[in-house]
């Protein structure tokens, strides 16, 4: 099955409001026109790109995140803690 035909068998499956959000992620995606960057958008670019290339593996964990902000996961999750 090819990519085109996979799109549309899954399109087929998908409620009126997931419906609604693909076609505007495809306008998006068609008409959309690119642009001018700022250069603190180039930069903010630069360093996701130069993140991502010193660390294949991913972006950042959502516990390290979590800790950052100074919570603890309890207190995302809801529970009651010390």
């Amino acid at each position: 099955m090819s990519d085109k035909q996979q799109a549309y068998s899954l399109i087929d499956q998908l409620g009126p409001g997931q419906l609604a959000a693909v076609v505007r992620l495809l306008e998006t995606m068609v008409y959309d026109e690119e642009e001018e960057l700022t250069a603190e958008d180039r930069q903010a670019v630069a360093a996701s790109r130069e993140h991502f290339r010193q660390n294949p593996e991913g972006g950042v964990p959502f516990e390290q995140v979590v800790a950052d902000l100074g919570f603890t996961m309890d207190q995302v999750r809801g529970r009651k803690g010390d």
